[in-house]
Formats: structure tokens, sequence, C-alpha cells
């Protein structure tokens, strides 16, 4: 863990930001909107963190730091899988 030398949820690891992105658009269409759509809604779920995302960064070490961003990436899935689902675009 690199908490103890760089703090917590320290700006040079970005594999939290990574995977919840991946997960925001598994199983979706290869389509440059939905990647748009989906890097907006996860931008959004990870700056507000509505619903629960923000109770993740509770859990200790950086478990915290990886599963609010894992929840976000989730939430905005489920969004798309909606909009896709639907034909909104």
């Amino acid at each position: 863990m690199v908490e103890p030398l760089w703090g917590k949820d320290p700006a040079r690891v970005v594999i939290d930001e990574v995977s919840g992105m991946c997960i925001s658009l598994l199983f979706l269409p290869v389509n440059l909107k939905y990647v748009l759509c989906g890097l907006v809604l996860f931008r959004f779920f990870d700056i507000v963190k509505p619903l629960f995302i923000r109770k993740m960064e509770a859990l200790p070490s950086g478990w915290g730091i990886m599963f609010d961003d894992i929840l976000a990436g989730i939430y905005t899935n489920i969004l798309l899988q909606a909009v896709v689902w639907l034909k909104l675009f």
C-alpha cells in the first residue's frame, strides 16, 4: 500500500478511476456516444457520491478508495444499459 508514503487517495494512483470507468462500459456497444456519456455519468457519481457511494469511502485501508469508484461504475453501467435497452440514442 502506498497510503503511508503518499497519503489517503493520492492523485498519482489512478487504478480506482480506471477500474470504475471500465465497469461503466462493461457489456455496452462500442460507440463514442456511450463512452462520452459513460465518462460524464461516471464523473458525476464520482464527484457527487450519491446512493451509498460516500459510505463506501469509510471502508478501511484502500478498500474505500477502490469501492467508491467501483460502485460509481456500477451505477453508470446500469443507467447506460437502460439507455441502450430503451434505445434512447
